[in-house]
């Protein structure tokens, strides 16, 4: 293995009991370039392009309670060309990260901290807390896009050397929230943010040449706490759950959700260069999603697939002390009981229809990219670990034929959302690859693996050691390297 070590942070995080600074949540410190990794089995010559996972990494001793939201982002990259891969990752310098490097410790309280108050003014959407950049990462226009899921700035890094090129200059007033959607056909982004503040959410779309296009108001009953968002081919689909932050606490600067399930769950459809009174709303059973898969119109039908959480507010765990217990339970998407589910909006009659498309407790699904909008076949779901935000194997649904293939990482073994691969001149739409980062605590290292799409069951094609056993994080994406290149000037 050929690996140089770029830069090692000093940390004053401390051994203790949190559950989330320990384990697989361990934190990273250290920065590294790595080539001639040990590889077992072959790579594949057939993909080309790059693998991005964003992870949340404290530096310092956090201020009161710490929610592993909260950490310190840091990206996780593998390029894969030409039957080689190169491995890279990188704390990414937020102005947050800056400050608190220059103080020498945390200057910022999360959302779970109270009593403790923060020593510095929020950069974030919600009062004094910090934009981590620490839950989302894609690639549009030629550069990484990180994002928090408490809106506030995004962040450029290129996607071959994660160079850093500072906040998106594009960004509106209330920010961007985590998980704006690429549309590869047409090279968009849309993206939609939420505050405390009249009209309490926005959508946008920028276009291909990463200039702002369109920007409009979505007026919701008051603040809101939506995750994500989804857009077919015409549209864009936003929502607004019964959950949200409690009014009376938010007047005394407290965030503490709530869950108000006598209340319906809507949904916002919006034409994707539509005005807010072009906004048809929908209502559903109610619910919460953390993250939708995809959707596709068909007929006079919206078509919208997700998570569907069975019980949004779960008790507290008891095995957990009871500083952690709720929280550990909001953790949990086996307490959450969340599943894959299928909407159906009916755009002349203004009618839902919802219906499971599975009973097995699943989560951060992901599919073929160039299907974003549109029908599509095949999901790949994340199985998670009861009790824990980890995820311990992977779930491929065939959506025509109700058929599924797990496959399972294997004990004391942790996953993430397994991005598609397509193989260069695919031929159908699983003809490609699955890839993840696992971290495996029974060797105290992590790697990186690729699975045959078309038969996950039988395991990883190849097995790439990484310098370092990294964090559990959460989101991930795949980019095409001649996508890049292009929209680079290369």
């Amino acid at each position: 293995m050929a690996t140089k070590l770029v830069k090692e942070f000093k940390t004053t995080i401390a051994e203790n009991n949190h559950p989330y600074l320990n384990g697989a949540w361990t934190p990273m410190h250290r920065e590294y370039d790595a080539t001639d990794m040990e590889v077992i089995g072959t790579i594949p010559d057939d993909i080309d392009g790059v693998y991005i996972r964003n992870t949340e990494n404290p530096v310092f001793k956090p201020l009161g309670r710490y929610h592993p939201f909260e950490g310190d982002g840091m990206l996780h990259m593998m390029h894969f060309k030409e039957g080689r891969a190169e491995y890279r990752n990188r704390f990414i310098r937020t102005n947050g990260f800056e400050e608190e490097q220059e103080a020498g410790e945390a200057l910022w309280a999360g959302w779970t901290a109270y009593p403790v108050q923060s020593k510095r003014p929020g950069e974030c959407v919600q009062d004094g807390l910090k934009n981590a950049s620490s839950t989302d990462v894609i690639v549009h226009a030629g550069k990484i896009l990180s994002t928090f899921w408490q809106c506030g700035d995004g962040y450029r890094l290129d996607p071959f050397t994660l160079e850093q090129y500072g906040v998106e200059d594009w960004a509106p007033e209330d920010g961007i929230s985590a998980h704006p959607k690429l549309d590869e056909t047409t090279g968009e982004l849309l993206f939609f943010n939420y505050s405390k503040k009249a009209p309490y959410m926005h959508y946008g779309v920028v276009g291909a040449d990463n200039k702002l296009k369109h920007y409009i108001p979505v007026e919701l009953p008051g603040p809101r706490l939506p995750h994500d968002m989804a857009f077919s081919e015409n549209y864009a689909i936003l929502n607004d759950f019964p959950t949200f932050w409690i009014p009376e606490a938010l007047e005394q600067g407290l965030h503490i959700p709530t869950y108000r399930p006598e209340m319906k769950s809507r949904f916002a459809v919006v034409p994707r260069m539509g005005q807010p009174e072009d906004i048809k709303w929908f209502e559903a059973d109610a619910t919460y999603v953390l993250h939708w898969l995809n959707a596709y119109e068909e007929g006079d039908e919206l078509i919208l697939d997700g998570y569907f959480q069975g019980t949004p507010f779960p008790e507290p765990k008891p095995e957990f002390p009871a500083k952690y217990g709720l929280m550990m339970s909001f953790l949990d998407l086996h307490s959450l009981e969340a599943r894959l589910h299928r909407w159906r909006f009916n755009l002349k009659t203004g009618e839902t229809r919802e219906e499971d498309l599975d009973d097995e407790v699943l989560e951060f699904g992901m599919f073929n990219q160039q299907y974003a909008g549109k029908k599509y076949r095949y999901a790949y779901s994340a199985k998670p670990k009861p009790g824990w935000f980890l995820f311990e194997g992977l779930v491929k649904h065939d959506l025509e034929t109700g058929e599924k293939q797990h496959l399972m990482f294997g004990d004391n073994r942790y996953g993430s959302e397994a991005p598609f691969v397509p193989r260069i001149n695919a031929q159908a739409e699983d003809d490609g690859y699955l890839v993840s980062f696992i971290t495996d605590m029974n060797t105290n290292t992590s790697e990186c693996i690729l699975v045959d799409a078309q038969k996950i069951a039988d395991g990883p094609v190849c097995r790439i050691m990484l310098p370092e056993r990294i964090p559990s994080g959460t989101h991930a994406t795949w980019a095409a390297g001649a996508d890049i290149r292009k929209a680079q000037g290369l």
